[in-house]
């Protein structure tokens, strides 16, 4: 038997229930002001351990007036909103939707993509890159129909590919299509460098570029604390501090999420926080610079012709993408970002979009 979630699906009549608690101002009626905010939807497609978790972490934050969730999975998407509405009364006030129909979405000023398809084993990654194309064909076209002004924010795997595909599905300008991109690595190597200086990890300036992937590039040449550069220090301070030392935090940086899954079976909280500081800066208006996947090409040697998104840092705000830093790199960092974009090209020509 369905539960009720509401007094009205018991049997009462909502009507005008609250004139019972409240009387009326002086002049009898509650005059709308012309300052009055504009509210704020948010709706997140895939109610998955990351999609929960970027719902949970928005909705704390106090980021959103109405959070509408989405997934194919009816039941466990009822559970998912009820456990959310049950904490009403220790969170801001936030109005909570949900249905199988994307048509819930409508309105949305920023639309988040968590689904994705899962990996068969043994199946190769071009099928798997084919089978996520076809459900972001069921989910990109309708989404941006009933949403035709909203941010589109895309966190699926292999993100870069598929900020590539949903913009192509979508018809929206380039600067309102965004992949998560490599925002949550940068967190990950600021991290690990703000534990051996033993400073908080936000007075660390440290970016990883490029693929959100193994061929990520950790850009050495521009970390710093304290607006001091740290490299150097760090290899004045310490001979091991070589290239193979620098590409071995690179790769504990790549690594750091197969830790967690192979030890919690999933990533969930990270993610969550990570989507959350980008949404903030896009619906706030926060011009804050994030690395998150972005059209690439003309940057840093990328041909202009070749339609690749990667991470890149860019400036954010209400409209989208506002500008993306043209950053200094050294040869070698460039090289790699563009055998990185080269990689990422490749297949998305295979998707013929």
């Amino acid at each position: 038997m369905k539960k009720a979630s509401s007094l009205s699906e018991l049997g009462f009549d909502a009507g005008n229930a609250s004139s019972a608690f409240f009387r009326p101002v002086a002049d009898g009626a509650c005059t709308p002001t012309s300052h009055r905010r504009r509210l704020t939807k948010v709706s997140v497609i895939g109610a998955g351990n990351v999609g929960m978790a970027i719902a949970q972490t928005i909705l704390t934050r106090d980021l959103a007036d109405e959070i509408a969730l989405v997934d194919a999975l009816p039941d466990k998407l009822r559970g998912e909103t009820l456990d959310l509405q049950h904490a009403a009364a220790f969170l801001p006030r936030t109005r909570l939707v949900s249905d199988t129909d994307i048509a819930v979405t409508r309105g949305s000023d920023l639309a988040i993509v968590t689904a994705g398809a899962r990996q068969i084993p043994g199946e190769t990654r071009l099928n798997l890159l084919q089978r996520n194309v076809a459900l972001f064909r069921k989910i990109v076209p309708p989404l941006a129909e009933h949403s035709p002004d909203a941010l589109l924010l895309i966190v699926s795997n292999p993100v870069d590919i598929l900020t590539y595909v949903a913009w192509k599905l979508s018809g929206f300008p380039v600067s309102r299509v965004i992949g998560s991109g490599t925002n949550l690595d940068s967190s990950r190597f600021r991290f690990l460098l703000a534990e051996h200086l033993d400073v908080n990890a936000q007075d660390v300036q440290a970016y990883m570029v490029g693929e959100h992937g193994d061929s990520s590039v950790a850009i050495w040449s521009t970390v710093s604390v304290g607006g001091m550069p740290v490299l150097k220090s760090l290899q004045e301070s310490h001979s091991s501090f070589d290239e193979e030392a620098l590409e071995g935090i690179r790769r504990a940086v790549v690594d750091s999420a197969y830790e967690v899954i192979g030890l919690k079976g999933y990533t969930s909280w990270a993610i969550g926080y990570s989507v959350a500081n980008l949404a903030a800066s896009l619906l706030r208006d926060q011009r804050r610079i994030h690395p998150v996947s972005v059209l690439a090409g003309g940057f840093h040697g990328i041909p202009e012709e070749h339609e690749v998104f990667l991470s890149l840092p860019a400036r954010l705000g209400r409209g989208g993408v506002l500008g993306v830093v043209d950053m200094e790199l050294t040869e070698e960092e460039a090289r790699r970002l563009r055998r990185s974009a080269k990689t990422l090209w490749e297949n998305c020509r295979l998707l013929g979009l």
